[in-house]
């Protein structure tokens, strides 16, 4: 318990709403969960914050497993796990001696680009990004070396799964299924090579989860709401939001 105890009022605000945005990213608020690295990020700092949160978006992706336990493409899962998962193992050795601050600079600017082919994607009519040979391995490389260092896969999963053009539904589930394999896969690093998973970081997760669960059905309720073709619109907007939330931190 002590990792939270010596907390202002201010930063356990902060860390029971990232909690929740967690829980509204993996209830199929895609994009928003970019804020949630910031705001853990302004607490812990960049590095120790993955470890906070990993066993979090264990949790969420379990209960988004379960939620859309139906809605699951397992051909488009297969496409992007392999890549993620050979992402990460790169990102556990380029991650450990890399400067924060550049990284996430570097790494907004990426998703400020991605979100412009996010919109390029959605208002073109060919089918050229997702039939193309380079696409899945590019994206799930990134993706799986963006994630092992910062958490923040998101924008490129969300890219992958706008290419295919799939239903908000297949899109939450099948992203569901691919990060709770993932994010399983990051545990061991996590715990083993960086040290970042302790008694307190677990201490810490479990007081946590009130917000994550109510922030988890929120999202779920909220997406029921949004429109099939009102959903994408609302990952752009949630995700450029977020990446510029990052560049300016």
């Amino acid at each position: 318990m002590d990792i939270i105890q010596s907390f202002t009022l201010g930063n356990q605000l902060l860390v029971v709403l990232g909690a929740f945005i967690i829980g509204l990213a993996k209830g199929g608020l895609k994009g928003i969960e970019l804020l949630n690295v910031t705001i853990m990020a302004l607490v812990f700092g960049g590095k120790l914050s993955t470890g906070i949160i990993l066993p979090m978006l264990c949790i969420g992706d379990l209960l988004a497993v379960i939620y859309y336990q139906r809605n699951v493409k397992w051909p488009l899962f297969w496409k992007l796990i392999i890549w993620m998962a050979l992402g990460i193992i790169i990102g556990v050795y380029i991650g450990q001696g890399m400067a924060e601050i550049m990284f996430k600079k570097l790494l907004s600017f990426i998703i400020i680009v991605i979100v412009i082919m996010m919109i390029w994607v959605e208002t073109r009519k060919n089918d050229f990004l997702p039939k193309s040979s380079f696409f899945s391995p590019i994206i799930g490389l990134i993706a799986g070396i963006t994630t092992m260092i910062g958490n923040l896969a998101g924008p490129f999963s969300n890219l992958f799964f706008m290419a295919q053009k799939v239903s908000k539904n297949d899109f939450i589930g099948t992203a569901a299924w691919v990060f709770l394999a993932i994010n399983i896969f990051k545990l061991p690093f996590q715990i083993i090579y960086w040290d970042n998973i302790n008694v307190n970081t677990l201490s810490l997760n479990v007081l946590l989860l009130p917000a994550l669960i109510a922030g988890f059905y929120t999202g779920t309720f909220l997406v029921k709401k949004i429109k099939d073709e009102s959903y994408r619109k609302v990952i752009i907007g949630l995700t450029l939001v977020g990446a510029l939330v990052i560049f300016l931190k």
